[in-house]
């Protein structure tokens, strides 16, 4: 038996729909590239100590190779023992790769560790026909809420339409959408396909552009649709970027929901640019995202999070001149970062 929306636990709906900041989980490794159990849990404390309204595992930031080193089920399960160590319930986002077979096993694992939504990636998909994709959909939202996911097709992504978008929409069990196409047509595109499959209350919209995060959550994109127009919001965001420095991306996250419908502050439209800086660097942008992963890390190491920036590939580290732009943009940026929050209770978090 599937899980649906309403089986989740009071509060877990209410949360998704107003908007919340939901960090893509990384993986913690010792110097032996195995799992460092009491880091993981530690990262996990952290992100929600930090205000995060849930975490997404499995997902990217993760690394992805956890499946062929057996740790699938044991980084989603040390995360949803540190949920449960907190008097609320946040929202836990398994992700799920693979063709069918292997997205619906994924999905079974998460739901039976207690998760609420399926991060599905649709990357194994390239060179199948709409109708194929959807098939895969709605297998998987058979057994678990979905949560879209746009993945930019520079690193992988499918090309995905506004027809899809609307097909995708319709999907009784889909709840969200993570847009991270890293393009502005293609993110309208998802938003049009929700309005038109008349899903805008039902699905939340979450940003996943990394070059683009305080402006989609200040944006109201308000389209044209049967002759009126109907205004959709971005309420939050599930980003491997507020893996790093999560405590200040709490706080923007609500200080752009506080302005919502209303006038938005210079000061805080200007932060998009400050943002965009900080993640370029975290993210090696100027090495095509080689880095991407090594560099989220190394903010962590610095903060005494993780030991050291291991990767299962050990072909992933920081690129040439990555560790100085993360140093630089943390200068730039100090109220963006939260290096003391980290430091007064990273004691609590490893014990």
């Amino acid at each position: 038996m599937g899980l649906k929306r309403q089986d989740w636990p009071a509060g877990i709906a209410e949360r998704l729909t107003a908007g919340c900041a939901i960090p893509a989980h990384p993986l913690a490794l010792n110097a032996a590239r195995e799992l460092d159990p009491k880091r993981q849990r530690a990262l996990s404390r952290y992100y929600l100590d930090a205000g995060s309204g849930g975490l997404a595992v499995g997902v990217h930031t993760t690394q992805f190779a956890i499946r062929e080193r057996g740790l699938y089920e044991t980084v989603l399960r040390i995360a949803a023992e540190a949920a449960s160590e907190r008097r609320d319930t946040p929202i836990l986002v398994g992700g799920a790769i693979g063709r069918t077979a292997q997205a619906v096993k994924e999905a079974q694992v998460a739901r039976g560790l207690g998760y609420h939504a399926i991060l599905l990636s649709l990357a194994a998909w390239k060179g199948a026909s709409e109708d194929e994709i959807i098939a895969h959909c709605e297998a998987v939202a058979a057994e678990m809420p979905l949560f879209g996911f746009y993945l930019q097709p520079a690193v992988g992504g499918v090309k995905l339409p506004l027809s899809f978008w609307r097909r995708f929409a319709a999907i009784e069990n889909v709840v969200a959408i993570k847009m991270a196409p890293f393009n502005r047509y293609a993110t309208l595109d998802v938003i049009r396909g929700v309005l038109e499959a008349g899903a805008q209350d039902r699905i939340a919209l979450y940003t996943g552009n990394d070059d683009h995060i305080v402006a989609d959550l200040l944006t109201p994109f308000t389209l044209s649709h049967q002759g009126r127009a109907v205004t959709l919001r971005i309420v939050g965001g599930l980003l491997g970027h507020w893996s790093v420095w999560t405590r200040g991306a709490v706080e923007l996250q609500r200080r752009c929901a506080a302005v919502r419908g209303g006038a938005i502050p210079a000061e805080l439209l200007e932060l998009d640019a400050a943002v965009t800086e900080m993640n370029a660097a975290v993210f090696d942008v100027a090495n095509d995202f080689h880095g991407v992963i090594a560099g989220c890390h190394e903010v962590l190491r610095r903060q005494g999070l993780l030991e050291g920036i291991w990767c299962l590939d050990d072909h992933e580290s920081l690129s040439p001149g990555q560790a100085e732009l993360l140093t630089a943009v943390a200068e730039r940026y100090p109220t963006l970062t939260d290096d003391a929050f980290v430091a007064a209770n990273l004691h609590r978090w490893l014990s």
